[in-house]
């Protein structure tokens, strides 16, 4: 089984989260996960729930503040096996290209 999810652990302040943000995303490496961040949150791939749940855990609990916004989207993938990547590679198939714009 893999579970494939989409955390996003943020202070609720004013001034720049990057700081708390990555926080959360160092406290990942305690976790038998792999994890990659982009602009709107970390995608974490586990081998199960507990396994996700517990580092997402520590992901929201790294975060100093008087009120913290958690978000944890789930895809449990119960028949099969899979990665993250492969969600990709399946729709850059699909389009015959990169799943990205040329322009940075």
């Amino acid at each position: 089984m893999t579970v494939v999810a989409l955390l996003s652990v943020a202070p609720v302040i004013e001034t720049s989260m990057a700081g708390e943000v990555a926080k959360a995303v160092d406290a990942l490496e305690e976790y038998d996960v792999r994890y990659e961040t982009n602009p709107m949150g970390t995608v974490i791939e586990a081998e199960t729930t507990d396994e996700l749940f517990a580092a997402a855990q520590a992901a929201h609990d790294a975060v100093d503040g008087d009120r913290v916004s958690t978000v944890l989207k789930i895809d449990d993938k119960r028949t099969r096996t899979g990665r993250a990547s492969e969600k990709v590679s399946a729709v850059e198939a699909e389009l015959g290209r990169p799943a990205r714009s040329t322009e940075e």
